[in-house]
């Protein structure tokens, strides 16, 4: 990577988590959390009670219904989105061919010559299709989140629907913060260091096949959109009131562990490289996530005054 796309690729990344910062810090100075009167705390149906498992069960149907509408419209939104992706991978509609230069761009940063292998026959179709399919979860993952919000936003007040509706631009742009940060920064260390493991075999030639190379493209691509996502998650969480400040601190330690397990998982080796490149990361993003929940307007000194209304 040069001096110059470093500088860019950093410029991008940091404005777009700097911007939900200012707006979080706007938002502590501007605005107070009001609590819900009686009326709305009213509306929120109490729990329920349970004679037998059938009226458990008969009780859960209408939300298991609504769930399944919510995810038949969140995979038809990756369906839409899956259209486009193969038009764009398939009919090469800005006169290059999507396929080539994702591997020219990261074959150039891995230093690695030559060119992709396909072994089996349908190998370079299935593999196309696979990164269609990541474009349109990518494309799909604003309906993809409205789909979940809307599906607990019943059980919320209306102040709490408010803050997680609002919020719902930042969770996106923090999305394609780390999609440039896994183009720019993690991909190419991680297939790099796979790629070049093995450079000081001279039994052993390295030609990476159309599949393998794509599926590690793609799969920590949506991983680190994903995980840059976590700011805003406890930021909301913080602001909704489900999780407080102290406990994000006192839970740190056992914060690391999580983000250590989750990273195995996605990291496509369980080489400490490829767990550190992206569990370091994540903890960074943790603790930005606690920086946020520092910002959390305070509830007005009216509604503080108020007694509570718990038994």
């Amino acid at each position: 990577m040069s001096s110059s796309q470093f500088i860019l690729a950093i410029s991008i990344i940091l404005i777009l988590l700097i911007i939900p910062a200012i707006v979080a810090l706007a938002v502590r100075h501007f605005i107070r959390d009001e609590e819900p009167d009686e009326d709305e705390i009213a509306q929120i149906e109490p729990p329920l009670q349970f004679d037998s498992l059938r009226d458990f069960w008969e009780s859960n149907v209408p939300h298991l219904i609504e769930l399944r509408d919510r995810l038949i419209k969140a995979v038809a939104g990756v369906l839409l989105g899956t259209m486009v992706g193969s038009y764009v991978v398939f009919a090469q509609p800005f006169g290059f061919s999507l396929i080539d230069f994702l591997a020219a761009h990261f074959l150039q940063t891995s230093k690695l010559e030559g060119s992709l292998q396909a072994v089996e026959v349908a190998e370079f179709f299935v593999s196309s299709m696979g990164v269609a399919i990541a474009i349109g979860i990518a494309i799909a993952m604003p309906i993809i989140i409205y789909q979940i919000v809307a599906f607990f936003a019943p059980g919320l007040y209306a102040r709490e629907k408010r803050i997680v509706f609002t919020a719902l631009p930042f969770v996106l742009e923090l999305f394609l913060a780390g999609l440039v940060f896994g183009w720019f920064f993690t991909v190419p260390a991680a297939i790099n260091f796979l790629v070049t493991f093995g450079s000081w075999s001279q039994a052993v030639e390295i030609k990476p096949t159309v599949s393998d190379f794509l599926g590690i493209i793609t799969r920590l691509m949506l991983w680190n959109g994903v995980i840059f996502e976590m700011p805003a998650v406890i930021f909301l969480l913080a602001r909704i009131g489900v999780v407080s400040l102290e406990t994000l601190r006192s839970t740190r330690r056992y914060a690391f562990v999580i983000i250590v397990i989750i990273a195995a998982f996605i990291t496509p080796t369980g080489d400490p490289y490829n767990l550190l490149l992206m569990a370091l990361p994540m903890y960074a993003l943790y603790e930005m996530g606690i920086l946020l929940a520092r910002l959390v307007p305070r509830p007005s000194a009216d509604a503080a005054a108020q007694p509570s209304s718990g038994g």
